[in-house]
């Protein structure tokens, strides 16, 4: 049996299943929860961006992760 910490909201997830139950980005393993959390944080920001880049994309989901992280939310 595994557990892993969710690095946003300090929570424990028992038998992590990637993908489904546990999601990483760059450095940061995240909860289901928080992954709903930053996607729904995003969507806004996201839709009112012409034209999109994965590159502007990538970096405002790790400025958000790393803020997140170190507020611990």
């Amino acid at each position: 049996m595994q557990t892993i910490t969710c690095d946003v909201c300090r929570k424990k997830v028992e038998d992590p299943f990637t993908n489904r139950t546990l999601f990483y980005y760059a450095q940061y393993s995240v909860c289901e929860a928080c992954k709903d959390n930053l996607e729904n944080q995003m969507k806004t920001t996201v839709r009112g961006k012409e034209p999109f880049s994965y590159d502007w994309y990538g970096k405002l989901v790790g400025d958000s992760l790393s803020k997140s992280v170190s507020r611990g939310r």
